[in-house]
């Protein structure tokens, strides 16, 4: 009996070479038709999704075949990775970054207990540091990579709630904005924040929290026998890119004793650009920072990131020792991120952070970053022109808009233009409501979207906004 009869679960290096290279052959295949695949398409997905439900197989099936079928998984739907995802807030999935992921699973490092790992951990460590460091937070800050921004925004709430609060928490509130991310409410909630502790504060007409009307809603729960210890402010909310005032939620936050916590999940990475840094001006004064990598450092789904100004905070708020852990040296120079994080095993998800800024350097992000700020302009001046309604000059790169029609439902024309447009196959856009309005957004935040992209998508709503408007006479 042969080695590969004996152990299938081992592929001699032949064997290993071969499947690999056929995985290469898919992913470039992939990458190959992504500029004319449609950006939406759910022709055949409802039959292959049903032919995938099956038992579990008792023996295996040859390579390619099984390849075929995840390429053809892979067309269908949003096809997320592509230069026409234009909703919601894109990520692109750098090819470094999947390189990276490769060499990770294959590794199969431990790197949440350092000494198992520790130039792997020091790996994950110096990235989450470049991202410290890009906040202007100082040395004994500290960090985890997490799932997303949900989880991130979750850790931020135990750590507030653990730092002010205590064991008894059940009179905090937490303060928010109709415009905040609801991972940031539903943080909260999962932290043990009753539902009604968490107050939805005025916006302004900008869509940025109102200072003021912040300050007063946490008198007033002071007042009521409460505990203020929460405000949660934006660096880039989904709808329209807005940034709330972060120096003056700060202070406000300050004066409350409360923590100030900024959700930049969408917007951090813009702090690599000059317009960011300007746009972004409070962050640093934040106590924690949530930013998604996956998001505007087109980093593959599932990079998230928590940064905490004193680390001792976030360590206090999610370690917990255990006896069959006593052999594994306590932390040094390099964190055990498990004392840090809700995770003891996960897998190393720095080295997609580290890879592609080794390789391409932070220049090639920040180039990237500016050109995605140009092409929201871009939008938000051309859908002005053409006549759209397009209340808020984009924060970032989303610009929400809509056509006021002369006569007729406001909300019914824009849904079928958006489902037009969308139809066409070359862009998936979004949709949202902003005061009780049906609006249209674009977002433009994949490293794979350029101006071509962005002027034939603009060119499609004009034209379908015509046709629309002529059929209604």
């Amino acid at each position: 009996m042969s080695d590969a009869e004996q152990y299938p679960l081992e592929p001699g290096p032949a064997e290993t070479r071969e499947m690999g290279e056929a995985v290469l052959a898919l992913v470039q295949r992939f990458l190959d038709e992504l500029p004319d695949l449609p950006a939406f398409d759910l022709d055949g997905a409802a039959s292959l999704a049903a032919a995938l439900r099956e038992p579990a197989p008792e023996h295996g099936s040859p390579l390619p075949g099984l390849l075929s079928t995840v390429h053809a998984a892979a067309r269908s739907g949003a096809i997320s990775a592509g230069p026409g995802y234009l909703a919601y807030v894109p990520g692109g999935g750098l090819y470094a970054a999947a390189l990276a992921d490769f060499l990770a699973a294959a590794l199969n490092k431990y790197v949440t207990v350092w000494q198992l790992a520790p130039a792997c951990a020091q790996i994950e460590a110096t990235a989450i540091g470049w991202l410290r460091d890009l906040f202007g937070y100082p040395e004994q800050a500290r960090g985890i990579l997490t799932s997303g921004g949900s989880m991130a925004n979750f850790s931020a709430v135990v750590t507030a709630r653990t730092t002010l609060l205590g064991e008894s928490f059940l009179d905090g509130t937490a303060y928010v904005t109709d415009q905040t991310h609801a991972s940031c409410a539903k943080a909260a909630l999962l932290a043990g924040i009753p539902r009604g502790r968490v107050r939805v504060v005025p916006a302004r007409d900008s869509l940025a929290m109102d200072p003021h009307a912040l300050a007063a809603m946490i008198e007033d729960d002071r007042r009521a026998g409460l505990r203020p210890f929460l405000v949660i402010g934006s660096a880039g909310t989904t709808n329209t890119g807005a940034v709330d005032p972060l120096p003056e939620l700060a202070a406000v936050a300050r004066d409350a004793g409360a923590w100030f916590h900024v959700d930049a999940a969408y917007g951090g990475p813009f702090q690599l650009t000059e317009r960011g840094r300007a746009r972004l001006r409070g962050i640093e004064l934040a106590d924690s920072i949530t930013i998604d990598p996956h998001k505007a450092m087109f980093l593959p789904y599932g990079t998230g990131a928590l940064l905490v100004r004193d680390g001792a905070r976030l360590r206090q708020a999610h370690h917990v020792g255990a006896a069959y852990l006593q052999d594994l040296g306590e932390e040094e120079d390099i964190p055990n991120f498990t004392e840090y994080s809700p995770e003891l095993t996960r897998d190393f998800r720095g080295l997609r952070l580290w890879l592609p800024i080794k390789l391409h350097g932070l220049a090639a992000f920040r180039q990237a970053l500016d050109e995605k700020l140009d092409l929201a302009e871009l939008a938000y001046e051309r859908l002005r022109e053409h006549g759209f309604e397009v209340p808020w000059r984009p924060g970032l790169t989303a610009v929400a808009f809509r056509w006021v029609p002369e006569r007729g439902d406001a909300d019914a024309f824009n849904a079928e233009l958006l489902r037009r447009v969308t139809a066409r196959g070359r862009a998936l856009l979004s949709s949202t409501r902003i005061g009780g309005r049906y609006m249209i957004r674009v977002c433009v935040v994949s490293h794979r979207t350029h101006r071509d992209r962005v002027e034939e998508v603009l060119d499609h709503l004009h034209e379908t906004c015509a046709e629309l408007r002529a059929e209604l006479g």
